[in-house]
């Protein structure tokens, strides 16, 4: 007897095949006398469309709408349909007696798994691999240690939720709308308060009315300074008052009444999990949060040179600690590092503390770092090579001491108005050594000379600037996912704000999916590293109602399915949730009142202007590869002329017959009278 174990990808099945020595090669499958190894191709199982529950169902009404099953069901994905059907085999082999779950180690990969399973109609016990890196010895260490199936009950019951959900409310409310406001409409339980948060900036950046402002800077000759209120601030809002101040210092003298300089610290960066990898991918080398995570998911499969990459997590487990030296040492194979590893290693202890290591800060996964193989760099792409080092420098820096700096500032008086001169110095450039430009780390500035509290100096030139206030900043990938993660900053109520902290839009796994599902759809376009709505999703959030494009509402559910994956919530209780809100949905759409006009789609295929008007319904008639066809097919209207008529193989429609067709009624092909064969459905015949 055998055991099956299932991975998510067939590269991740010859890892382990490598490891557990499987050089047996069937259809689909690995394996050796002890174990049968053969895997998915991402999501195998997908949940039945609505028409699979009713034929009906494929017409899009209002009146079939909110559609719940009672019972959510499964099938093959279709294109991955060959793969499937070699799994059930397999599971339903009598030669196999138990399975393994190898599939990513999380939520998506539970779900994977178990939704194969489940369609499969498999009972027998199954084991899961939980591994962080696919390291032939964390493979190794993996089977060593398998666990019953059963302890991640709880996270698949949060899998399933999410799937469903994201169904239910993606259905009904894609549909309610789309019917509402006659064009195709894609909602979605993520996405849709994702695009309020990008509309919402693009708003208050064309509402923004710059306004005018001044700032006096005095030369003292051997330092300068800058004009500031009792209040510290430096805006002087009127042309006016800027003037009269410049005359009544210039050419005056100012005494220094207070110089200070404080000592600053500043730690090193977290580390990595993947969401601020994304950001960093995003700010320094301008990839898209979907780039970034395939070239780090290449380097924890492929390469096999970092951890499991979709964490939420930015610490490491107490038993990590002794892996840290080994880790640094491998790094120390290649010389662009050396000179930072040789002062890790040269360390009597290692500087842990809870910023690095701290097991209440971890869920699924510990954070990002590079595994304890020889790394071989000379394999890599420019881009893997990029984030490679990003990880690595990061894995480093927490080990480094703070970045430290003085901070001084000097009051100069001059008639009764201060000046203020600061000037930053480096005492220890400590993690910054490393040379990661994150932004955060203070630029040293012009030395502050010599001066003394109590010195005099003549003010020997003075000026004003004129400047303006500027709009917020468009968001970027790197700013979005921020948003994202912090998605509780936006919400007014205080006690659900704090109760959000650790709820963001998405997961760090899926929000890279979510940012090019809005650009696929055409609600969000790049320009540069700008992320702009269109005027079709800016008319999307104008007309959904509240609790479909607050952050709130999707918080609390991340919040819900979070608690359920924890055990401490039950799946049933969410669901019935998520379905009284479709039932919401689809009431309030129905009843809403608006005259808000989407921009015209562009239609499928290969489309031009209108060639006339549908004699069955007056929407525009267009032309794509294979068929003219009526713009109104969204709502069923059925007017079609095909191209290649199966009835009329002699003839090949073209755009100026359907244009003729359309004017006079009829066009002519080889001397006869072709018309319309039928009003509603198109057609052509001979008359």
């Amino acid at each position: 007897m055998k055991k099956l174990i299932i991975a998510e990808k067939p590269s991740v099945a010859r890892d382990i095949a490598k490891v557990l020595k499987c050089n047996g090669k069937g259809d689909g499958y690995l394996y050796n006398d002890n174990y049968i190894i053969s895997w998915a191709i991402g999501h195998l199982v997908t949940l039945f469309d609505p028409q699979d529950y009713d034929p009906n169902l494929k017409k899009w009404s209002y009146a079939t709408l909110p559609i719940i099953p009672e019972n959510i069901k499964l099938k093959p994905v279709k294109d991955t349909k060959k793969q499937y059907d070699i799994l059930k085999g397999l599971i339903n082999s009598p030669e196999v007696a138990s399975l393994i779950c190898a599939t990513d180690a999380g939520r998506e990969g539970e779900l994977i798994f178990r939704y194969i399973y489940k369609l499969t109609k498999c009972q027998k016990p199954f084991e899961r691999l939980w591994i962080s890196s696919m390291t032939d010895a964390a493979i190794k260490a993996g089977f060593e240690n398998l666990t019953d199936g059963a302890d991640y009950d709880d996270l698949y019951r949060s899998a399933k939720c999410r799937s469903e959900a994201d169904w239910l409310v993606g259905i009904n409310a894609s549909r309610a709308f789309t019917l509402k406001y006659n064009t195709l409409l894609s909602i979605g339980r993520v996405q849709t308060p994702t695009l309020a948060i990008i509309v919402k900036r693009q708003k208050e950046i064309d509402s923004f009315k710059p306004e005018k402002y001044w700032e006096i800077e005095a030369d003292f000759s051997l330092y300068k300074g800058m004009w500031i209120s009792e209040k510290n601030e430096t805006k002087i809002n009127s042309k006016e008052k800027a003037e009269e101040i410049i005359k009544k210092v210039k050419g005056k003298e100012g005494e220094i009444v207070s110089k200070e300089t404080e000592r600053k610290s500043l730690p090193a960066p977290f580390l990595y999990d993947l969401t601020e990898l994304q950001r960093d991918g995003n700010k320094k080398y301008g990839y898209s949060a979907a780039k970034t995570l395939d070239i780090v998911q290449s380097l924890y499969e492929k390469h096999k040179m970092v951890t499991y990459p979709r964490t939420d997590s930015r610490f490491l487990p107490d038993d990590m600690v002794p892996k840290i030296v080994p880790i640094t040492k491998k790094i120390a194979s290649l010389s662009e590092y050396k000179e930072y590893t040789d002062y890790i290693l040269s360390l009597e202890k290692l500087p842990i503390s809870k910023r690095i290591v701290d097991n209440t800060k971890i869920s699924d996964h510990h954070a990002i770092i590079p595994t304890d193989i020889n790394p071989n760099t000379g394999r890599l792409s420019v881009e893997e090579k990029n984030i490679y080092d990003l990880i690595v420098r990061r894995f480093m820096q927490v080990f480094y001491p703070n970045y430290r700096y003085d901070v001084t500032k000097i009051i100069t008086r001059a008639e009764g108005e201060n000046f203020l001169t600061k000037g930053n110095i480096i005492v220890d450039k400590g993690w910054t050594a490393l040379n990661v430009n994150t932004g955060k780390e203070k630029k040293t500035t012009e030395p502050i000379p010599e001066v003394n509290k109590g010195d005099k100096y003549k003010i020997a030139s003075v000026k004003k600037q004129e400047k303006a206030t500027k709009p917020p900043a468009n968001y970027d990938e790197a700013s979005l996912l921020s948003a994202m993660e912090n998605a509780g900053r936006f919400v007014e109520d205080e006690d659900l704000r704090e109760q959000m902290k650790d709820s963001g839009l998405g997961t760090p796994a899926t929000r890279s999916g979510i940012i090019e599902r809005l650009v696929n759809v055409k609600y969000l376009e790049r320009k540069g590293k700008k992320l702009l709505p269109t005027e079709k999703g800016i008319k999307l959030i104008d007309v959904v109602m509240p609790e479909l494009k607050s952050p709130e509402t999707t918080g609390k559910w991340e919040k819900g399915l979070s608690s359920i994956s924890k055990g401490k919530m039950e799946s049933e209780r969410f669901m019935n949730s998520i379905k009284r809100y479709v039932d919401f949905i689809v009431r309030e759409s129905a009843n809403m009142q608006t005259n808000i006009v989407f921009p015209p789609e562009k239609s499928r295929g290969r489309v031009k202007s209108s060639l006339g008007k549908c004699p069955n319904c007056s929407g525009d008639i267009l032309e794509n590869t294979k068929a003219f066809f009526c713009t109104n097919w969204k709502n069923n209207c059925k007017f079609t002329i095909w191209k290649n008529d199966r009835d009329m193989a002699d003839v090949t429609v073209s755009a100026d017959n359907v244009k003729n067709l359309l004017k006079n009624g009829f066009f002519e092909h080889n001397g006869k009278k072709i018309v319309l064969k039928d009003k509603s459905v198109g057609g052509v015949k001979y008359e």
